[in-house]
């Protein structure tokens, strides 16, 4: 049976306004009575109405994070980072994977919006512009992370993606790679690697492979095919750069399948450091994004937003950071003349 309002001023024995004043720390009372009503809401185990209390123009301390992929590690490490600092500042976090589908975003925000979040965070792969604009007109508290908007005025935590393409391909450049392969899928973000990707090439007179294709989704069972349409090309690359750690792991699998050594036959290059990228074999030398940084970050904008009706909007970009281990070498002359590339 559900605790109601009236139910604790009953057992306090004081009115229901008297209550209401007590739990939003409102109005003149009594030290006594002030106990007496805690006493009593914790030993009924009370939870405030969030809805009564939204439509009485109160905010209901929630705010609704739409992620594209919770299986994706980096999702699911961002989601559990942007959680804890929510918990920190006082606020509950309503989390929707959306599988990088229109219509679940679209589906989301409605449910969200009708059990009245305070805001919404919505992470990469968010590609609808319309869908972001219409919050923003409605004056609903939104912000995005782990991608960028630029035409559109909302606060935003990133981190730069074409740099953190460019620094994986240039130093995939820099250990005497030159025929190098891309992995990614048709995101924003992605989309920005590539662009790394292509300027280092093209500053060092190289050029993509001519068969490059977008992968259709971000897991390890794209990472091994597109690697073994590389592998069973020609012109085989000596190494490859795949846009997020999970692609990866696929590239990896798929050149151990195909009976090649990594890192000694294959160079592979991953993105966003999660958890995964240390413990598998061998272990990753990978772009690192500063998750927790990102989740703290988007938390405090949206509390200024929410708490300080601040409008100005703030654009925050995080340089990625290259984290080299043991899934990279050198290109040396004998591997060359054992045929092997």
């Amino acid at each position: 049976m559900t605790v109601t309002i009236y139910d604790v001023a009953k057992t306090a024995g004081v009115s229901i306004a008297t209550v209401s004043k007590v739990l939003n720390n409102t109005g003149r009372i009594s030290e006594k009575t002030r106990q007496n009503v805690l006493r009593v809401t914790k030993n009924l185990n009370y939870q405030p109405n969030l809805m009564a209390s939204a439509l009485m123009g109160k905010k209901t301390k929630t705010i609704g994070l739409l992620i594209p992929d919770l299986a994706n590690p980096f999702f699911s490490e961002l989601a559990r980072n942007i959680e804890d600092s929510a918990q920190e500042l006082g606020y509950n976090l309503i989390i929707c994977s959306t599988d990088y589908l229109s219509e679940k975003e679209t589906k989301y925000i409605s449910l969200l919006r009708q059990k009245n979040v305070d805001g919404f965070i919505l992470a990469s792969g968010f590609e609808d512009l319309k869908k972001v604009e219409d919050l923003i007109k409605e004056e609903i508290p939104v912000s995005i992370v782990a991608r960028d908007f630029p035409t559109v005025p909302v606060n935003t935590v990133a981190i730069d993606d074409f740099v953190g393409g460019y620094r994986a391909t240039s130093y995939l450049i820099g250990l005497g790679h030159e025929n190098i392969g891309i992995i990614a899928r048709d995101v924003w973000s992605n989309r920005e690697r590539v662009r790394g990707y292509k300027q280092a090439l093209e500053e060092n007179n190289l050029k993509a492979p001519s068969y490059f294709e977008y992968a259709q989704e971000s897991n390890i069972a794209w990472g091994k095919r597109i690697t073994k349409k590389y592998l069973n090309n020609n012109n085989v690359p000596t190494a490859i750069f795949a846009c997020n750690d999970l692609l990866t792991i696929g590239a990896i699998q798929a050149a151990k399948e195909n009976g090649l050594l990594v890192p000694e036959q294959l160079s592979v290059v991953g993105f966003d450091d999660t958890a995964i990228a240390s413990v598998i074999d061998p272990p990753l030398t990978t772009i690192a994004q500063p998750i927790q940084v990102m989740g703290r970050e988007i938390m405090k904008l949206m509390i200024d937003m929410i708490e300080n009706k601040k409008k100005d909007k703030i654009r925050i970009t995080l340089m990625p950071e290259l984290i080299e281990r043991k899934s990279t070498a050198k290109i040396t002359r004998e591997v060359i003349h054992r045929g092997i590339f």
